[in-house]
């Protein structure tokens, strides 16, 4: 069986056997998200909507690095000229994607690289990945319906500590948390993100629909709470504490 491969702007595309992987490939940047690849993620996730061949989702990233949030430089000139609704629509997508969704973190996950975790049905990371939201530091707010979906998962005070005072988490403790599934070594991410996958593929179609539906039964609140959060995060980056923010990380970037 030869898999059917489509490249984007730094978004790998590969179905194979059921399973689609969705990997996020900016290595140079650790996939510090761009506008482009927001539309690569989202169009990927929309048609595998809409093809019955697909079965399962894998979204991935590259070796050593999950995600790195959304690139800085995208924020500082959203907040100049106003928030791009790709962002927005991807967070839309990701909420309402009716495949079920497998995560294979293979270590730095920032921002939207966490808050998209739980969106996901079972998430494997490398022992040595870690989990963290600077969105307050940077002068925003959490996204992605996560302080709605991050209270509900980890409880409030372990939520509180990681959406609003940044402090990091380790794999082990994101798995007590109850963020990831899976610890394992960095190099059997992917492999044993892909066996989760393909047992979730096998699994009777309708009874794996219904009973994901059920679980999730809670979609319109997460509409409604990602919708809430870009507003205020609009306002927000429009702000002088996000600008001063965000120039005082890119002068230490560089």
């Amino acid at each position: 069986m030869t898999d059917d491969v489509l490249v984007m702007d730094h978004v790998v595309v590969t179905d194979h056997g059921g399973v689609r992987t969705i990997r996020m490939n900016r290595p140079e940047k650790k996939n510090a998200l761009t506008r482009a690849m927001y539309d690569g993620i989202t169009r990927a996730l929309r048609e595998s909507d809409s093809d019955d061949a697909i079965r399962c989702v894998i979204i991935a990233g590259a070796p050593g690095a999950f995600c790195a949030g959304n690139d800085i430089g995208d924020f500082l000139n959203a907040s100049e000229g106003g928030l791009d609704p790709r962002g927005h629509s991807f967070l839309k997508t990701l909420a309402a994607c009716q495949k079920p969704m497998v995560a294979a973190v293979g270590g730095l996950a920032v921002g939207v690289g966490v808050t998209m975790l739980f969106h996901c049905d079972h998430v494997i990371a490398a022992a040595n990945a870690t989990f963290t939201t600077p969105f307050v530091k940077l002068g925003l707010i959490p996204e992605a319906a996560s302080t709605l979906l991050a209270p509900m998962r980890m409880g409030y005070a372990r939520a509180f500590s990681l959406l609003i005072m940044g402090r990091p988490l380790s794999a082990a403790e994101a798995k007590d948390a109850g963020i990831v599934n899976t610890v394992v070594d960095a190099a059997q991410v992917d492999g044993v993100a892909l066996q989760a996958a393909q047992e979730i593929a096998a699994l009777p179609r309708g009874g794996v629909a219904v009973a994901r539906r059920l679980m999730r039964g809670h979609l319109e609140a997460v509409n409604r709470q990602i919708d809430a959060e870009s507003s205020h995060f609009k306002d927000l980056l429009g702000s002088e504490e996000a600008r001063s923010a965000f120039k005082a990380f890119l002068a230490r970037k560089k």
